[in-house]
């Protein structure tokens, strides 16, 4: 008689626990072992808990291929999820066996699990374990189905494939959100005041293991409610019309003032700061360092000698690579509609910027157009200052615009989403990428599903607060995905393509390469511990067919994008990695926690604009400049979304958390703990380089670096 010890935890989380009956088979080399009902006196599986059991056989099983879990109904009780966590099985001999699980296994199923040593297809021979492969991918994509949201976008989850799948298991969801909001016919619930509703069927309907926890669902939901109340108690979510001073803008988030909100609000109008935004702001990825001027810019050293001061000249400066430029180019077709019944405009703007002798990013000309000329007149600080300052708002509508359609969403959801994707379908949980990619996909499919039902649909926040509108964000985003390149994506690359690693006080560059060469250094250890060889690379299957699904639904089989079809190297493997785990995190990280923070100050980041661009000088004065500014309700239904996603809700992972133990072995346990170690300096240094900073830069200090996109 050969006894097995038999060690079950279930997840800490709310509702983890079973009433069903769970039993287990071990199955090795020699034999399976019977069906083991795993029982003692009393509830087993609560949260949290940790159970032993003994698994008697009749002989030695050999080395352990696969454990089986079978969850059966109970008495009379209903079927409920369950979170396993792992389960840890002693063999007779004393040898420990992880099997990682850290799943919610629904309904009365049979769930196979493989110990935890990651292997590649290469290192399976055993008919038993290659069928498993096989059935675990089958199953995968059967419930995680490619949809096409609209041409030209990267692919995304078929939601419904989930809901079809509960309605023939006959599956219950229990609706777990409060009595005193109240949900419309489509279940769907409103926020009292909030100008956007909660997707609750896309909360309830995603697969189990890729929802939002119950904890993260009540903070997203409970983060709207102080400051939309307070809106909506005040009249101004209802209030259409123009502000009628700048000053009342200030109290629309009274209670929700930050260091850096209110230091925008002081010094928003001043040209450094405008410059310093192009380095340190939400969408820092604007600016190129250019050699000589573009003809669609005329110009000329008389416009600017009085900006550059004696001693130089526009062509020297040139010369010396102090001149940047921001191109808005992507908006010069953009369409654009009504907000309140009034048309709205957008501009494609042209900024040229200097650096000073003093390190500071100054802006010389802008010009509203792309097309030179009588009409399009080429706007200078020694203009007057309402001209320039309307000048610089269209700046930063603009940016407004391909920030959070081109940047955020496009470049980190959907592109993640499709990572996340393309990792469920093709990668077996026993897979080394799955392992190391799968904490950072945590949340991503679930947030981009609720962003599509409320902001992205016809008559969403989209439609309801941005001069362009959902048709103007189709075009951006499918033109911004048609120009996207590898050399965008890997960040050390994009810098060094746009001209600007030189450029003093570009925090977002200094602390993005100190977390791209973290991330880097622990995926080359990784990598090189389950690929000693191209060959390693080129033989795995199942790693060609993700990054081939990758550059399929994610690229579009772009073959001028650069992205690659196909890896043929342990380095263009590690590379990939570190740009998507990079992409995944810290990217996003500087491109959405700082939202609120630049974007209270609504003049600092307008949605809309209300009235065309200038053709002439000499015309702008307070009033048509809050004349062209966006109404009273766009600007605190805007502002009302920043908050929201500026606020990491509860049930958060930072960079290099991995609570979850998928891997087991000794190699790459090391690795993650000098990643962690390594993260922790990262921190350390930036904290004490913000200490001196007359505004800090946290964007990208690695405990505010959520793992993944989750919100």
């Amino acid at each position: 008689m050969a006894v097995y010890r038999v060690c079950v935890t279930t997840g800490a989380y709310l509702g983890a626990g079973t009433l069903d009956s769970i039993s287990v088979t071990l199955v090795g080399t020699c034999g399976e072992s019977p069906k083991q009902p795993l029982d003692h006196m009393g509830r087993d599986f609560t949260p949290g808990s940790v159970q032993k059991y003994k698994v008697r056989c009749p002989a030695e099983l050999g080395e352990l291929l696969l454990l089986r879990l079978h969850k059966e109904r109970y008495a009379f009780f209903r079927k409920d999820s369950w979170y396993c966590s792992h389960v840890r099985v002693t063999a007779p001999d004393g040898t420990l066996v992880p099997f990682p699980c850290y799943q919610w296994i629904e309904g009365f199923c049979t769930l196979e699990l493989r110990p935890g040593t990651a292997r590649t297809i290469c290192h399976d021979s055993l008919p038993l374990l290659l069928d498993h492969r096989k059935r675990e991918l089958q199953a995968r994509q059967e419930c995680y189905r490619w949809k096409v949201f609209a041409p030209g976008f990267p692919g995304m989850v078929d939601v419904s494939s989930f809901e079809q799948m509960e309605s023939d298991k006959k599956f219950t969801l229990t609706r777990t959100t409060t009595r005193a909001n109240q949900d419309d016919s489509s279940g769907n619930r409103y926020l009292p005041g909030f100008p956007m509703k909660i997707d609750i069927p896309s909360l309830l309907h995603m697969e189990p293991n890729i929802r939002y926890s119950a904890t993260k669902t009540a903070s997203l939901i409970f983060n709207a409610l102080p400051a939309s109340l307070g809106m909506k108690l005040r009249g101004l979510l209802d209030r259409k019309g123009s502000w009628k001073k700048l000053d009342d803008i200030r109290n629309i988030f009274w209670c929700h003032k930050t260091f850096t909100s209110e230091y925008v609000t002081e010094h928003w109008c001043e040209d450094s700061f405008f410059g310093y935004q192009f380095l340190n702001g939400v969408n820092p990825v604007m600016i190129h360092c250019i050699p000589s001027l573009p003809s669609k810019l005329p110009v000329t050293n008389d416009m600017v000698a009085p900006l550059l001061g004696p001693g130089t000249c526009l062509q020297t400066e040139l010369e010396r690579g102090n001149i940047f430029l921001a191109d808005y180019w992507i908006l010069a077709e953009a369409p654009v509609h009504c907000l309140n019944g009034r048309q709205q405009y957008a501009a494609a703007p042209l900024c040229l910027l200097w650096l000073n002798p003093q390190g500071a990013l100054m802006p010389l000309a802008i010009q509203l157009s792309q097309t030179p000329g009588p009409e399009s007149p080429i706007f200078l600080p020694t203009d007057s200052d309402w001209d320039w300052l309307l000048a610089k708002t269209w700046v930063r509508n603009s940016e407004f615009l391909v920030h959070e359609n081109n940047t955020h969403f496009l470049c980190t959801h959907l592109l993640c989403e499709a990572f996340a994707m393309a990792t469920l379908r093709q990668l077996p949980l026993c897979h080394p990428v799955y392992k190391l990619l799968l904490p950072h996909t945590r949340y991503t499919l679930q947030v981009n599903t609720i962003a599509r039902a409320t902001l992205l649909n016809p008559e969403g926040l989209v439609d309801k607060v941005t001069s362009i509108g959902r048709q103007g964000l189709l075009y951006l985003m499918s033109t911004g995905l048609a120009h996207f390149t590898y050399t965008n994506f890997c960040f050390p690359d994009s810098l060094r393509a746009r001209g600007v690693l030189a450029i003093p006080n570009y925090h977002y560059r200094d602390d993005g390469l100190k977390i791209w060469a973290a991330i880097e250094s622990f995926v080359s250890e990784i990598v090189g511990y389950y690929y000693p060889s191209d060959a390693s690379v080129q033989q795995d299957s199942e790693l060609q067919a993700w990054v081939g699904e990758i550059f399929a639904w994610g690229f579009l089989n772009r073959e001028s994008s650069g992205f690659p079809c196909r890896l043929r190297t342990p380095q263009k493997l590690q590379k990939f990695l570190t740009a998507i785990i990079f992409n995944c995190s810290a990217q996003h990280a500087a491109v959405n926690s700082g939202q609120h923070d630049f974007g209270a100050w609504m003049p600092n980041a307008p949605s809309s604009m209300r009235q065309p661009p200038p053709q002439t000088k000499g015309t702008t004065t307070l009033k048509s400049y809050l004349e062209t500014l966006p109404e009273v309700n766009i600007t605190c239904s805007n502002l009302l979304l920043f908050w929201l996603v500026s606020q990491e809700p509860k049930d958060q992972r930072p960079l290099g958390t991995y609570p979850d133990e998928h891997f087991t072995e000794e190699a790459p346990r090391r690795s993650i703990a000098a990643f962690q170690s390594r993260l922790a300096q990262i921190s350390q240094d930036i904290r004490e380089r913000n200490k001196g900073l007359v505004l800090p830069y946290a964007y990208l200090d690695p405990p505010l670096i959520e793992n993944s996109v989750s919100i």
